[in-house]
């Protein structure tokens, strides 16, 4: 047998610890992302008998977890007790306590043992160390990074909110993450009404959004709209512009029309209203551009009048680049760069404006707590930073030279003049000003700290 323990301590009382771990979310939430988790199934929260099924892709083969909760205590522990999976036996016991009045200490305590005995340990022993090692510097990272985010806004009620992109890569986080802070999420999706997956049915492209089941919400966060990632053939074109425009204004004319409107509507944006802008310096205040994303973001932003209208807080969430391991642009190129195939982008001169996935979902809930903010946001780090050096920091994170460039030209090639040069070759050096004066804090201010969090490879 083998053991692994590692502890942290958590600013928030024992309660309030114990109780994140028992909402809906938090399973998801402590999933490391660079193994790509999916929960297949989990069915009743952490209390004895409940049960987990998760499929792991750590390695080119993926593996699946069944787990059963045991020896449940309030407020002071619970256990994972694996039924199958990669290992012959894993008891993790999870062990809750009070530090003082206002804070608390997380215990997680691992029994393990690696399959085929002493010889499953001597292959397999550092790599099941150095993994564990991984896996709960960035789990205890999220742990103590939510709560003190919940606790931030402790004074103000808990929200009714509905999602749409809920099922999306940032969406489903978002959801896990509001949820664990006692939130209420409804998701709006497609097809019918299946509870916890949509609860509210809709189809922007007829019109059609059920307004009853809306009735009574707090806020709508709106993430929803087609992949840019896709070569932009007329028709795709067409599928980006009316998936952002037509679903932003059925939501809008929706939620002004209840009866009880919501306080607060958070739209999706980007920093693409922007366009392409060399060096200049890119705030809120910042003009509109004039390519096919600036025009789209344009569209998509005055979408949401009817609601403003109404006298509904409105907030447009400019995103930059949301830098996670489960998807979007670094899941693209964190694989390419394993191999030693990464290099700068044309030039490699553009600005890029990234922001990691947990601070793009603190942003959206720091908009979503505070009544002061309203107008376009720019959801992105402190500092934009080059292609080429954040190529250069990527390779360095993960250990890898850089020595594959791209060109312009062949990237045009690839994927078309147009999405070429309004994406990848885009130049866009943005500034967060209005979270700045707000006082919004950054967990991860520079792109280093959030690559290396987003991909679980921790400074030594």
């Amino acid at each position: 047998m083998a053991e692994f323990r590692r502890r942290v301590r958590v600013p928030v009382p024992v309660s309030q610890l114990f109780a994140w771990h028992e909402r809906p979310g938090a399973f998801l939430r402590l999933s490391p992302p660079w193994d790509r988790p999916v929960v297949v199934s989990h069915v009743g929260g952490i209390r004895d008998g409940a049960k987990v099924e998760l499929r792991v892709h750590a390695g080119p083969i993926p593996t699946t977890w069944r787990l059963e909760h045991r020896d449940y205590i309030a407020n002071q522990q619970f256990r994972d007790v694996l039924l199958e999976g990669p290992f012959s036996s894993w008891v993790h016991t999870h062990s809750f306590e009070a530090d003082g009045d206002g804070a608390s200490i997380l215990d997680d305590h691992i029994v393990y043992e690696l399959p085929l005995g002493a010889l499953g340990a001597a292959v397999g022993g550092g790599f099941a160390s150095d993994t564990l090692d991984r896996v709960f510097t960035y789990r205890h990272a999220v742990t103590v990074g939510d709560l003190e985010r919940h606790a931030e806004f402790a004074h103000r009620p808990r929200l009714r909110v509905a999602i749409t992109g809920a099922t999306g890569f940032i969406g489903t986080q978002l959801a896990a993450f509001l949820s664990t802070g006692g939130h209420e999420v409804l998701r709006i999706g497609r097809g019918p009404v299946r509870p916890g997956v949509v609860d509210v049915s809709w189809d922007p492209a007829r019109g059609q959004l059920d307004a009853s089941a809306l009735e009574g919400i707090d806020a709508v966060i709106h993430l929803a709209g087609a992949s840019i990632a896709e070569r932009w053939t007329a028709e795709h074109q067409r599928a980006i512009r009316d998936s952002r425009v037509e679903g932003t204004s059925l939501l809008a004319h929706t939620i002004a029309g209840l009866s009880r409107k919501p306080r607060v509507l958070l739209s999706g944006s980007a920093i693409g209203v922007y366009g392409s802008r060399g060096d200049e310096v890119l705030t809120e205040r910042s003009s509109f551009g004039s390519d096919f994303l600036a025009d789209v973001g344009r569209a998509w932003e005055a979408a949401t009048t009817p609601a403003e209208n109404a006298g509904i807080r409105v907030v447009h969430l400019r995103t930059g680049i949301v830098q996670g391991a489960a998807g979007g642009a670094l899941a693209k190129q964190a694989p390419l760069f394993k191999l030693g195939l990464g290099g700068p982008l044309g030039s490699g001169t553009q600005w890029v404006s990234p922001i990691a996935l947990d601070d793009h979902i603190g942003a959206m809930h720091f908009c979503l707590m505070r009544d002061d903010i309203a107008g376009p946001v720019n959801l992105v780090a402190p500092e934009a930073v080059t292609n080429r050096a954040f190529t250069e920091v990527l390779a360095r994170v993960l250990s890898r030279p850089a020595l594959a460039p791209a060109p312009a030209f062949a990237l045009r090639l690839a994927l078309g003049a147009d999405m070429a040069d309004a994406t990848v070759l885009a130049s866009q050096r943005v500034i967060p000003e209005v979270l700045q004066q707000k006082g919004f804090r950054w967990r991860f201010p520079s792109l280093e700290q959030a690559l290396r969090f987003e991909l679980g490879q921790h400074a030594g």
